[in-house]
């Protein structure tokens, strides 16, 4: 589906096997789970995905089904600070590193152990959710002279994303999950762009990076449209002959500061973001297309909801 699509990185936040489960999943639906998280694995095979981030429902039926579906993978799964227990080593993968026209880029994931709001529950059985803030400090430490860009596959929340990114300099952008907060117009703190759309896959959002220089800083093209737009607004009330001289005076103030503005943004880093429904006109892939068809003729009220592009 990416043949040459070479400039191009495709990554998913997390939560992206299993619904919530309020209880441990019904006996009598096991097969048609295990099977649409198997299936949901070669879909993204022929997607090209280059790397997935692990929350906390795709632990919902435990972490070694979880390594059996990594092991089925094309992709690497991503989990900086999930640690087995028993071992005491990492689950999964803790980071990547992708090379785009010659660019640098290192990519980690980070789990929040708040998502878990039981002390109980069964998903966490036989791991250790280590500090996210601590893990991710010492990440940025290891990739910052590996890498020219820093990617945080985060599945901390919106609000912990935003805290985050105050706390920590050195990730760049941070695609977040587990909140399902549709963010059309990225905010950026500190130099950091959060990232994140509506859960359940009902959104594919396309975030393009204009580089202009080697600084890792950024703004949003938006808002260069919408301070031109507004110039464009004063220069026409100023042309007007009518207005009084003191608005003139305050509408020229107004411009002034505008251009100088738009001025700051010459020549820096800026980015475009969008975020199309997935929707029954989307264009199916005809290998996606026939084993979902599979699938639902195996399991028919189960596979209603399964329609990955």
């Amino acid at each position: 589906m990416r043949e040459n699509a070479k400039r191009i990185l495709v990554l998913d936040a997390g939560d992206l096997f299993f619904k919530r489960f309020s209880h441990p999943a019904p006996e009598n639906e096991l097969e048609a789970i295990t099977e649409k998280a198997r299936l949901i694995i070669d879909c993204f095979n022929l997607m090209g995905y280059d790397a997935v981030a692990i929350g906390d429902d795709d632990l919902s039926l435990g972490k070694k089904f979880l390594l059996e579906l990594a092991r089925k993978a094309k992709f690497p799964f991503l989990s900086s600070n999930l640690f087995d227990e028993e071992s005491n080593k990492l689950l999964f993968q803790p980071y990547l590193i992708k090379e785009i026209d010659g660019m640098r880029i290192g990519i980690f994931s980070l789990l929040s152990p708040d998502t878990f709001t039981s002390p109980s529950d069964p998903r966490k059985k036989g791991l250790i959710i280590r500090d996210p803030i601590e893990t991710a400090r010492a990440m940025v430490k290891q990739l910052n002279s590996q890498t020219d860009l820093i990617i945080l596959l985060s599945h901390l929340s919106y609000p912990k994303d935003v805290e985050l990114a105050q706390k920590i300099s050195g990730i760049h952008m941070i695609v977040g999950g587990h909140s399902g907060v549709h963010l059309s117009n990225p905010p950026v703190f500190k130099d950091t762009i959060i990232l994140q759309t509506s859960s359940k896959g009902m959104y594919a959002a396309r975030f393009d990076l204009t580089l202009l220089n080697n600084k890792v800083s950024f703004y949003n093209i938006t808002t260069k449209r919408s301070l031109e737009a507004n110039l464009n607004k004063f220069q026409n009330q100023l042309a007007s002959v009518q207005a009084p001289e003191a608005e003139k005076a305050q509408w020229q103030k107004a411009k002034e500061s505008i251009e100088k503005a738009l001025q700051q943004l010459e020549g820096k880093n800026y980015f475009t973001n969008i975020i199309p429904p997935l929707s029954q006109r989307t264009e199916d892939h005809p290998g996606i297309k026939k084993m979902i068809d599979t699938y639902k003729s195996k399991f028919p009220e189960t596979g209603k909801s399964v329609s990955p592009k």
